[in-house]
């Protein structure tokens, strides 16, 4: 199945976590890592007076189903120490989230797909757009409709990781 995963970190040298995530995704066995987007920094939503995150997405094939990737992901939070709290959109060291499981549209306590707001997150909709793809978002619309809707953006393009994978 093909997939498309967010990642971002702010917190013990985002851009290093971020590209740790990527490789770690790329030795996994059930995972093929297909392509990996440009480093973004973009200003935290929601809670302010915390440090800005560096944003990716990158493309794999799995033959995980969602539950099985959506643990798999979160073992790797947890090798970047990630503490979970109650407070939505806080610092983290390290956020990976499935944003698209094929065509698949899921709606359960644990998992949404495609991830809810991903139609207005300029930091996952314009890494997204760089896999060359013509993307349909299943019950939101293209990618490119998508993009064309969002205020001006304020992602800065900060790196270009070199991870071994395909393009």
């Amino acid at each position: 199945m093909l997939a498309y995963i967010g990642l971002g970190s702010n917190l013990g040298d985002p851009e290093n976590q971020v590209l740790r995530a990527v490789q770690t995704l790329r030795q996994l066995p059930d995972i093929e890592l297909l392509a990996c987007s440009a480093l973004y920094r973009s200003r935290p939503m929601g809670m302010t007076g915390q440090p800005d995150f560096v944003n990716a997405v990158a493309k794999i094939s799995t033959d995980l189903y969602p539950m099985e990737l959506l643990a798999t992901l979160q073992e790797i939070e947890q090798q970047h120490r990630r503490v979970r709290t109650a407070q939505r959109w806080g610092p983290r060291t390290l956020d990976l989230d499935i944003l698209l499981y094929g065509d698949l549209q899921m709606h359960t306590k644990e998992l949404q797909i495609p991830h809810p707001g991903i139609s207005e997150r300029e930091f996952v909709l314009i890494p997204l757009q760089e896999m060359g793809e013509d993307l349909m978002i299943p019950g939101k619309g293209s990618l490119r409709e998508l993009i064309d809707r969002l205020p001006e953006y304020q992602l800065t393009r900060i790196a270009t990781p070199d991870v071994g994978a395909r393009p």
